[in-house]
């Protein structure tokens, strides 16, 4: 017979549709307080922004001072990391294990955007790069920081490899079919209809 520890742990694990809808506002929430960070950031440096789901730019094509960059290129994983530091906070305390999808697309996002270094700089490889600290320096610090935290929660809330893996797809299939689309279009290959 199982503890009833043992026993609401395994009912906290259960992935139903509430479960899959939490994933997917995770996500869209994720994204957007990322970008809002860069938009955000921007306008309070005098900047005129323009903001995507996976993208923050100034609309005059450049920032007003050469400084600027850096700032709002840092500004989305900083946000993005005290996120994860609050929500791994929350579900260490045990009162929030539902807030998992929230840490893991954290990790996930910066993971992509580290690699997505080798073919367009992403923001920490931007400023990485611009502090002359290697393209990756940067990107691989966050990743690394994020990795522990969703590591730490793994281990503490003893979640089952099935619930690490349904969560880590989700996310990735939601931020395909929400996020990479709209970059894919931003970039240019999409024709109007």
């Amino acid at each position: 017979m199982q503890s009833p520890t043992l026993k609401n742990m395994h009912l906290q694990q259960q992935v139903g549709i509430n479960y899959i809808l939490l994933t997917i506002l995770a996500v869209a929430f994720t994204w957007l307080l990322h970008e809002f960070s860069h938009w955000l950031t921007g306008e309070l440096l005098g900047n005129n922004m323009a903001m995507t789901l996976n993208s923050s730019y100034p609309l005059a094509g450049k920032y007003g001072a050469a400084s600027h960059a850096n700032l709002v290129s840092i500004a989305g994983p900083l946000v993005t990391l005290l996120q994860a530091v609050i929500i791994y906070y929350l579900l260490k305390s045990g009162k929030a294990f539902l807030l998992f999808p929230f840490l893991l697309t954290c990790l996930y996002m910066r993971v992509m955007a580290a690699g997505l270094n080798f073919i367009n700089l992403n923001d920490e490889g931007r400023v990485s790069q611009s502090l002359q600290l290697g393209t990756f320096t940067l990107p691989l610090l966050i990743s690394a920081i994020l990795f522990y935290l969703v590591y730490a929660v793994v281990k503490q809330r003893q979640l089952s490899s099935r619930m690490i893996i349904i969560t880590t797809l989700l996310v990735m299939f939601v931020s395909s079919i929400m996020i990479y689309p709209i970059s894919f279009c931003i970039s240019g290959y999409c024709k109007e209809v």
